[in-house]
């Protein structure tokens, strides 16, 4: 290997400046909702969408990263590992709808972001886990926001509980966090379904025969929009949030700890 082989491979890598300036904003936004400093409501919303946004990264980050092992080499050329949003394929499907879709819905959905070369995997099984490995992501990153939070980690009465004048019945940063786990495990149950465009029907689709994938391949550009759709306008939004908080109650996290950190959240109504 050269030097110069070395030094591409090593820029592949490297966390862009674009995700730590993510993380800086979730950290400095975390410190200031638990100290109570500034005004909460925005720095919820702040706290909410950086941390959303990271998870969005990391997602991505998950596809690729197991598309390189599963035998797909472009990947690290393409910027896929850098951590960086805008290197993605499709900056508005993978960034900017999801975030309208949190601040519009309350809903987590990640759109398609990484190009992957399917022709240099072989293995239904990679294809498989290469599609899986996103939302697994966001269920690990959901999972480990409610042992936070139902453990009562962050349950301290020195932190600030009042907001206008009103007296909170949890503290505005274990809302948050647990508003963020809401919307990490909402993202995993909606992208593991099956409909295309979505990771669920990535999943399922190396199953599928030749004659299937041709007839479903037209409408998986508008999967993801038809989905938000259906959730936002009809009553498939309530089960999807009956299942999500029936799943975060198995962690000793009770529904209005969400409803506050929701309302905390929309600091423009």
């Amino acid at each position: 290997m050269t030097y110069a082989t070395a030094d591409r491979r090593s820029e592949q890598n490297r966390i862009s400046p674009v995700f730590w300036v993510l993380l800086a904003i979730l950290g400095t936004s975390a410190w200031a909702v638990a100290t109570g400093y500034g005004n909460a409501r925005f720095g919820v919303f702040l706290f909410v969408v950086a941390g959303w946004m990271v998870s969005l990264c990391l997602h991505e980050y998950a596809h690729a990263r197991t598309a390189l092992h599963g035998g797909d080499i472009t990947i690290g050329a393409k910027g896929y590992l850098t951590l960086n949003p805008f290197k993605y394929a499709h900056a508005v499907l993978s960034f900017v709808l999801p975030v309208v879709f949190v601040i519009m819905g309350g809903i987590g959905l990640p759109g398609g972001a990484v190009f992957i070369e399917r022709h240099r995997i072989q293995g239904r099984l990679k294809h498989s886990l290469i599609s899986a490995a996103g939302p697994l992501v966001n269920l690990a990153f959901g999972v480990v926001l409610l042992v936070l939070v139902g453990g009562g980690v962050f349950d301290d009465p020195s932190m600030p509980s009042r907001f206008d004048g009103h007296e909170l019945p949890v503290s505005p940063f274990p809302a948050a966090l647990a508003f963020l786990a809401y919307l990490q495990i909402t993202a995993a149950i909606l992208n593991f379904l099956p409909v295309p465009g979505l990771d669920g029907y990535g999943i399922l689709e190396p199953w599928l025969s030749y004659r299937t994938r041709r007839a479903v391949e037209p409408y998986a550009p508008y999967g993801m929009l038809a989905l938000f759709v259906v959730i936002w306008q009809t009553e498939a939004g309530k089960w999807l949030s009956d299942l999500t908080l029936g799943f975060m109650g198995l962690f000793g996290v009770q529904d209005y700890v969400v409803a506050v950190g929701d309302v905390l959240f929309r600091f423009w109504k």
